[in-house]
């Protein structure tokens, strides 16, 4: 049982997982960017590893994704700057969000394997189906990591009963077709989907994409094991930690409305 594992054993709902790009707005600022989310009380911490062709990714985190690109990160920056942060004593689950073509380059088993020496707990990799993985999910088994699929608004039933068995650590709902960015909340159009999914998942259910706004949290309390939010952290990562740190806790807080 890795941290993913314990965490929704744990606490079991309202988690909080929150996405960042690794390198921007500099390439200094992560080591100090996953201390603050750890101290504003996140849950979960999603290390993006930027791409120069990210499908799945909105204009924010693509614009963030190149910034960083440019700034010298890469796929071993990354882990080295994860290895670091376990090394300053933070504890939640980290989840590698990456596309396949730099693992591939890297080598899946090797891959891996830096992975889980890194502290790293799951992948996600948006861009490899589950009927072309079994190299990296072999890995991921033999070093004790997850690997997270994704199921959007169109999957179809027999598509989501497959992804369903075959994600480790959580299932990943996308709440809207598209790609990643704030705007408004999926939610209501979500309450049918979501019933689908639980009733096939055999893991835990987080939901993400368009999650931008504390009310959007709110309104999926109850109805999924955890929210993630990405792109609007992210356009808030040039104000500074401090400005991060304020809509962390306003996330934080949404999430658990009878202790706020």
């Amino acid at each position: 049982m890795n941290r993913i594992e314990k965490l929704f054993q744990v606490k079991k709902q309202n988690i909080l997982s929150i996405y960042f790009t690794a390198g921007f707005p500099a390439l200094n600022d992560t080591l100090r960017t996953i201390q603050e989310l750890d101290k504003a009380g996140v849950d979960m911490v999603e290390i993006g590893m930027p791409f120069s062709d990210p499908i799945a990714d909105g204009p924010t985190i693509q614009a963030a994704s190149h910034a960083a690109l440019q700034a010298g990160i890469t796929p071993g920056g990354c882990l080295s700057l994860a290895a670091e942060v376990r090394e300053r004593g933070v504890r939640a689950p980290f989840v590698m969000m990456g596309y396949y073509n730099p693992i591939l380059s890297y080598g899946p088993a090797t891959y891996a394997r830096a992975c889980a020496a890194a502290g790293i707990d799951g992948l996600i990799v948006p861009d490899l189906p589950p009927e072309e993985a079994d190299e990296l999910s072999a890995a991921c088994r033999a070093q004790g990591l997850a690997l997270i699929y994704l199921v959007a608004p169109n999957t179809g039933d027999e598509r989501l009963r497959y992804l369903a068995a075959a994600t480790t650590g959580f299932l990943y709902v996308v709440s809207r077709l598209g790609t990643t960015g704030t705007g408004q909340s999926p939610a209501a159009q979500l309450a049918a989907r979501l019933e689908q999914v639980r009733q096939v998942a055999r893991t835990p259910v987080a939901v993400g994409f368009g999650i931008s706004r504390p009310e959007h949290a709110r309104a999926l309390v109850g109805a999924v094991d955890g929210v993630i939010v990405g792109s609007a952290v992210v356009e808030r990562a040039p104000l500074g930690t401090a400005a991060v740190e304020r809509f962390v806790g306003e996330l934080r807080r949404a999430l658990a409305p009878d202790t706020a």
